[in-house]
């Protein structure tokens, strides 16, 4: 990337279009109905808020969301951190193939996981019945509860760690570890004290990221019988009588702490440099894993066993006995149909949002962009029922209520994020002085954009709307109270036929779902590692 230090042409580049600026005006102020709604509801409870906030009952159900947000990063940087550095760092065979199926568990939503576990280890799973006749065993150890949320959530966002992790250690300048071992230390010793050091901005800002998932997660606490304050809300919601104000006030709660993570997010974020010397753009020298070399490929494959391989053989064998009682492919098409139409208008109209708060950010070095960049990720920052709580208030009684249109509103809130992260990025790596160029030859700013600066950023913005599609997909809560009527996607079916235990009903649609997934993944993983580029799409995620 060539940097400018010209100062008049940073100045006239951040010049951005008055129609730009409007429309990222607007885009903002439908972000922030949210948080009008809450307060709306709150100060319309009066003094029961604060009742409900600080009754005991509240209490117990922050600390169990507590104990999920710490324990998911800590265990998915168990499994990140040496699957990193095996693929990245060392001599292991097949580690590019090692790398992408370590990365393929990003595709499967956290209650399809969820109901994995629970149609395998439950007392009438799969390994129930299998070791129940010739070993006698009678009953499993319990995966409901804590184990079981915690499991499920870490095993589809441990890859948001592992690609950060990636990203640094393959851009981290090297010239310092040579040092190290320079002075004779070995790899363990410089690994210790000056790799992992320099780790910390990767694995603190991909921890936040796990930890914010799990603050959100509403599929696998649900069907694990966790109780976090996502479930507590999607059970009031439906509660007759003052459930809904109630609702609000433990929403409200949540808010502010997905605030406080996004806060130590942002600190993390602006507090990184990477600085890298012109040798660290050479390939690494591989470490030799010598006698280690079979318990790191026994690591890697239990990796991908049980986190992807395990899956989709439980789905494998459902999806089967499923077909053998009559289960029909035929009544999974109108779903399956309901979410590719739903996900590509999404990925359409977030990318669309996007492009605009892109082109502020990256061009317009103020403080307005960066109160702008930091309010996009509000919506990600909550669950999806707090935000569909919100426009059910706004659009109750008007003829927008149920709509197709208020559920493609509803997911462009919650994942707006995603494409702005990768359409910025690619905003940024056009060297200004091209812009300046159309301009100087007469082209209007509109012009200028329209010729120049999508066209050169249209890989990132493919990125951006294939995340948009993948996330969408999976997206549970928002669709549940948004969706129209009788408009059932893959997720909604999945999770109706989980939380009443059709085990073989559901694995058809969970099948198809990650089938589904898998295209917009790979063409992620694809532009990746074409690219060269991990931050760009970690960054993203």
């Amino acid at each position: 990337m060539i940097s400018l230090n010209t100062s008049s042409v940073r100045k006239k580049i951040d010049r951005v279009p008055l129609p730009i600026w409007l429309l990222g005006f607007l885009i903002i102020t439908a972000i922030s109905l949210p948080i009008v709604y809450l307060i709306v509801r709150a100060l319309g409870a009066g003094v029961e808020t604060w009742d409900i906030i600080f009754r005991y009952r509240t209490l117990i159900t922050f600390g169990r969301t507590m104990a999920l947000v710490i324990a998911a990063p800590l265990l998915s940087l168990a499994i990140a951190l040496p699957l990193a550095f095996l693929t990245t760092r060392t001599d292991l065979p097949f580690r590019n193939v090692w790398s992408i199926l370590g990365t393929l568990p990003l595709v499967i939503p956290s209650y399809i996981y969820a109901y994995v576990l629970i149609s395998a280890f439950s007392p009438r799973g799969i390994f129930h019945e299998f070791l129940a006749s010739p070993l006698g065993i009678e009953s499993l150890p319990q995966i409901y509860g804590f184990p079981g949320a915690l499991l499920s959530v870490t095993a589809v966002s441990y890859p948001y760690l592992l690609l950060p992790l990636q990203s640094s250690l393959k851009g981290m300048d090297r010239s310092v570890e040579e040092a190290s071992r320079s002075l004779g230390r070995g790899h363990i010793t410089t690994f210790r004290k000056v790799t992992l050091p320099l780790l910390r901005p990767a694995i603190a800002s991909g921890g936040l990221l796990i930890g914010l998932y799990s603050l959100r997660d509403f599929g696998a606490v649900s069907l694990m019988r966790y109780e976090t304050f996502t479930w507590t809300i999607y059970n009031q919601y439906f509660t007759p009588f003052g459930g809904r104000m109630i609702a609000a006030a433990l929403s409200l709660i949540l808010l502010i702490f997905a605030l406080f993570i996004l806060y130590l997010e942002s600190r993390t974020r602006d507090k990184t440099r990477y600085y890298s010397s012109a040798e660290s753009n050479s390939e690494p020298d591989l470490i030799e894993l010598g006698r280690w070399r079979w318990p790191a490929l026994i690591f890697c494959a239990l990796v991908v066993i049980i986190f992807l391989i395990l899956p989709m053989v439980v789905l494998g064998f459902w999806g089967l006995r499923g077909m053998f009682d009559g289960v029909s492919l035929k009544m999974f098409w109108d779903p399956a149909f309901n979410s590719l139409q739903a996900s590509f208008l999404t990925a359409l109209v977030v990318v669309l949002a996007a492009v605009p708060i892109g082109i502020i950010t990256a061009r317009f070095s103020g403080k307005m962009s960066q109160i702008m960049e930091k309010f996009t990720y509000l919506g990600f920052a909550l669950p999806g029922i707090v935000i569909a709580l919100a426009l059910v208030f706004f659009s109750v009684g008007t003829p927008l209520y149920q709509t197709m249109f208020i559920l493609i509103f509803g997911y462009m809130i919650l994942f707006l994020p995603l494409a702005l992260g990768s359409i910025r990025t690619s905003i940024l790596q056009i060297n200004p002085a091209v812009e300046e160029a159309s301009r100087s030859l007469g082209k209007s700013p509109g012009q200028t954009l329209k010729e120049v600066t999508l066209p050169l950023s249209k890989n990132g913005i493919l990125a951006g709307a294939a995340l948009v599609f993948l996330v969408t997909m999976k997206e549970l809560q928002a669709t549940l109270i948004l969706s129209p009527r009788n408009f059932e996607t893959l997720a909604t079916s999945i999770w109706h036929a989980t939380s009443e235990a059709f085990f073989a009903r559901a694995a058809i649609p969970a099948l198809l779902l990650i089938f589904l997934s898998s295209v917009p993944m790979m063409v992620l993983l694809i532009f990746w590692h074409r690219r060269g580029n991990h931050e760009r799409i970690s960054g993203s995620l």
